[in-house]
């Protein structure tokens, strides 16, 4: 994952509560591959963005409904 996605993903986490660290793989190169690890350091970037995903999915959209 992009650093891009890492900044969204992180973000997504802390939104639905899912724990986890968004780190680079390599720490001298921010604009190189990042993932997430668990407290042990792990790397659990499959399960945290499943994760993510079934939270978005799960959450209701918000909006206005306009009738004319």
């Amino acid at each position: 994952m992009t650093a891009n996605d890492a900044f969204e993903l992180h973000s997504a986490m802390r939104r639905h509560g899912i724990p986890g660290v968004v780190t680079p793989v390599s720490p001298g190169d921010p604009d190189g591959v990042w993932l997430v690890v668990d407290a042990e350091g792990r790397d659990v970037t499959a399960h945290v963005r499943a994760r993510v995903a079934m939270a978005r999915g799960a959450q209701p959209e918000r909006g206005f409904v306009i009738a004319h």
